[in-house]
């Protein structure tokens, strides 16, 4: 430790009101000291010394105002008690040498008493205002930890403002060529547009951070209406740094005759500022790892985009341009079944090819958000059972099961939605699950206003590790029977999203008939009123002002809902 960090440290300007209230109170302590030693020398209790009364006043002075106010006392003390006590009284003079020896150890004493109340005191002092910077710093901390730097910033500049003992406090963030305000203590305030600033000098090694004033250039001065220098206001900058970039500032301004941020405010704003600036390095990271994920997910939705597209848009396509050049070559001669075959091969390719097309722009309205679904009341079975028959048909009259309860709540759907959702259920299931592995399609009512339906198949299912994925895009459960075949991967995905869309869920598990069971729940809707007729059974369904099985409904397409 160097020899000036061990003298004392002696204040170069002192508070006036501070050292008037020292002396007031340095004056009262000795009055005091003296009736006290005048009583206690007098006859009546006859104590021959009773100076170290005066070391009170010292200690008391000295653990309130300081070292240089109890050397003062102890120096008092020393002259009144030889005045006031010592022969010749009201001289200086002192007739007996022992008495004198009295004087010099009261003075040492008091002034070694003094010093060390004092240290006391500055040390007592010293330490809370480590434990307030401390709790400062923590807080701090712990603001940045658990929520946002935007966030969190309003409640730093506030508590910075108050234990670092400034007017006011902002945070610049840099932005482009300047800087943009973050948060701060008086919003909407002009900054003070002053032309210097006192910057805060980093050292290295444990030598402390000092201030020093400077001239900014126009470029780097807070934003602000207001661009004139106050003198009765001192302006404060920190820079904020992380991996050698500056992140922005940390600037806080105060009266100038509350003089220069002690040690302890200086090494606040210090640290808070190196902590606002690892927190914006953290974010600018999170926000690059977020972009570089969202990049890396789009170009893995590209590539199995372009994957599927160019497998499954390519092979309908090959089998329609195969099936039309044989058709228009000369050299083939055609019989009347062969053509029909031929052109219920393309009829079959065309519309395989207008599915994946559907699926791929009913995918996109999912993601984009223009998916807006018109819910009504139907009567399920009205929906299901025409996209059975539907499947059916086109799968060579493939059984499909088909169970639902006749007294089952209405439900509130759009009934252009589930039949798209139903008709990829099927289809899924006839893809996957090969003849003669039966499928079933289940309705039943649950609590407390839902109806769930089941379509189930007996095929070889899907294995638990992979069934969390179903609903993925582009996601596929890999077959060795598959051939050409495999499917864009996105029907199941379109089947959640329009599920969603109607306020249900979807859910896939083990089925009963040991394949794939995929379980929506859809909500259930109160039955309307029936209109009462002439002869007209109360339990029959069919005069309800909904769609049901005696009067189904078209059979919708996704084409005829626009995206909304």
């Amino acid at each position: 430790m160097t020899p000036a960090k061990l003298a004392l440290r002696i204040p170069t300007r002192l508070d006036r009101r501070r050292v008037a209230e020292a002396g007031l109170v340095a004056i009262a302590a000795l009055a005091v000291g003296v009736l006290a030693i005048a009583i206690l020398e007098g006859p009546q209790i006859g104590i021959l010394d009773a100076s170290p009364v005066f070391l009170i006043a010292v200690v008391a002075v000295g653990a309130r105002y300081g070292t240089l106010p109890a050397l003062a006392t102890g120096i008092g003390a020393f002259v009144l008690y030889d005045l006031l006590f010592i022969n010749p009284r009201l001289n200086l003079a002192v007739s007996d040498p022992r008495e004198w020896l009295d004087l010099v150890l009261l003075l040492v004493v008091a002034v070694a008493v003094g010093r060390l109340a004092s240290l006391g005191a500055s040390r007592a002092e010293q330490a809370g205002r480590l434990a307030r910077e401390a709790q400062a710093l923590f807080a701090v901390s712990r603001l940045l930890s658990t929520t946002s730097l935007a966030g969190a910033a309003p409640a730093i500049v506030e508590r910075l403002a108050r234990d670092a003992s400034m007017d006011r406090v902002w945070i610049g963030q840099t932005a482009g060529t300047r800087e943009r305000t973050l948060a701060d203590t008086d919003a909407g305030a002009p900054s003070p547009g002053a032309v210097t600033v006192s910057t805060l000098v980093r050292t290295p090694d444990d030598e402390p951070a000092r201030w020093v004033r400077s001239h900014v250039p126009s470029g780097e001065r807070p934003a602000g209406p207001d661009s004139r220098t106050t003198a009765s206001v001192a302006l404060y900058r920190v820079r904020m740094e992380a991996d050698g970039t500056v992140r922005g500032s940390l600037w806080a301004v105060r009266a100038r005759a509350a003089g220069e941020p002690t040690r302890e405010e200086t090494r606040l704003l210090a640290l808070a500022a190196d902590q606002i600036g690892q927190a914006m390095r953290g974010e600018q990271l999170a926000a690059e790892a977020t972009e570089a994920e969202v990049a890396r997910r789009g170009e893995a939705v590209k590539s199995a985009l372009l994957d599927s597209v160019s497998h499954d848009l390519r092979t309908p396509l090959a089998s329609i341009r195969a099936a039309t050049g044989s058709l228009i070559d000369p050299a083939v001669t055609w019989t009347a079944e062969r053509r029909r075959a031929a052109a219920l091969g393309i009829d079959a390719e065309a519309e395989r090819l207008d599915r994946l097309v559907t699926s791929v722009l009913d995918l996109s309205r999912i993601e984009g958000g223009s998916l807006h679904p018109e819910l009504e009341v139907f009567d399920l079975a009205t929906i299901v059972e025409p996209v059975v028959e539907r499947v059916r048909s086109a799968s060579d009259a493939r059984p499909v099961e088909v169970a639902i309860p006749d007294d089952l709540p209405l439900v509130r759907v759009d009934a252009v939605l589930l039949d798209q959702v139903v008709s990829n259920l099927l289809e899924n299931a006839v893809r996957y699950a090969p003849a003669p592995a039966p499928i079933r399609v289940v309705a039943r009512s649950i609590e407390p206003d839902g109806v769930e339906l089941v379509v189930e198949d007996g095929g070889p299912g899907v294995p638990s590790e992979t069934r969390a994925r179903l609903f993925e895009k582009f996601y596929r459960v890999g077959r060795r029977d598959e051939g050409s075949r495999r499917g864009l991967g996105i029907g199941l995905s379109v089947v959640l999203g329009m599920v969603e869309a109607m306020h249900g869920s979807v859910r896939a598990e083990t089925a009963d008939l040991g394949g794939l069971a995929v379980r929506v729940v859809l909500p259930a809707a109160p039955a309307p009123p029936l209109e009462a007729q002439p002869g007209s059974d109360p339990g029959d369904r069919s005069g309800a002002r909904v769609g049901n099985r005696a009067d189904p409904p078209a059979e919708p397409t996704t084409a005829d809902r626009s995206s909304g």
